[in-house]
């Protein structure tokens, strides 16, 4: 069994799943979108400043977390399908 105490740097730096890797994505997008609202050089309503001001901190908080996820095989946890999987190749 592995060890299951990670530290923060280790997670970053596991390898991300496929589903994380496109919400990290679309989250970094939502962080480009609302930084060019907060930062746009025209004056723009308050209503789009502060729109751009969520979906910068939204996307933020969407990429950060996704970015922090692992796989439970990485984990050391074995999924039901690999499980399975497994058990029928040592029947056969």
């Amino acid at each position: 069994m592995k060890n299951r105490n990670m530290n923060l740097a280790s997670r970053i730096a596991s390898p991300t799943p496929k589903w994380f890797r496109i919400v990290r994505n679309i989250g970094l997008s939502l962080s480009a979108i609302g930084g060019a609202l907060v930062a746009a050089p025209v004056a723009l309503p308050a209503t789009l400043v502060t729109l751009g001001g969520y979906l910068l901190l939204g996307g933020t908080i969407i990429g950060a977390v996704s970015q922090t996820a692992i796989s439970s095989e990485e984990y050391g946890e074995k999924s039901e399908k690999n499980s399975e999987a497994s058990s029928e190749e040592t029947v056969q």
